[in-house]
């Protein structure tokens, strides 16, 4: 759904992309937030699951598929593979069930592999590569290198 219907939204729908991509934002700002608390942790847990419900409500495949892969995001940079690599799937279940662009596809790969490399470094290396072969499609310079960026931070191997 691009901005362009936001005119053919109810008023809930309305507020809930306002919702939607507010709570995203801050989830954002706790995650780049450097000396997080527990309480934070937790209020970014919360926010990036907000932001997925009010998506659902008023976005599309590509805004859930985001929001999926933000809350992997969240749970990898607290540790929590499981939760990481369950939303990981989520995120590339949505890409591929509605043909998403090369954009999203590799970053739902990018996702699980971030989730994989948090026990087992050495198995997100299919994920990696799937990524980066979806990487070299993104049409728009600026969003590949934001892919191909966050994939040279996952760790492949193990530590020594």
């Amino acid at each position: 759904m691009g901005d362009w219907m936001a005119d053919q939204l109810s008023p809930e729908q309305s507020e809930s992309r306002q919702l939607a991509k507010r709570f995203f934002n801050e989830t954002w700002t706790y995650l780049e937030k450097a000396d997080r608390t527990a309480d934070d942790d937790l209020m970014m847990i919360h926010l990036a699951h907000a932001s997925r419900l009010h998506w659902q409500l008023a976005g599309d495949a590509r805004n859930w598929s985001i929001s999926e892969w933000q809350i992997s995001r969240v749970y990898a940079v607290l540790g929590r593979a499981e939760s990481a690599l369950f939303h990981g799937h989520a995120c590339l279940r949505i890409a591929t069930e509605n043909h998403l662009k090369p954009f999203q596809m590799g970053f739902a790969h990018e996702a699980i592999a971030r989730a994989l490399a948090i026990g087992d470094p050495g198995s997100a290396g299919e994920h990696v590569a799937a990524a980066t072969a979806f990487a070299q499609d993104v049409a728009d310079p600026e969003d590949k290198k934001i892919l191909e960026t966050d994939l040279s931070t996952i760790r492949l191997i193990g530590p020594s």
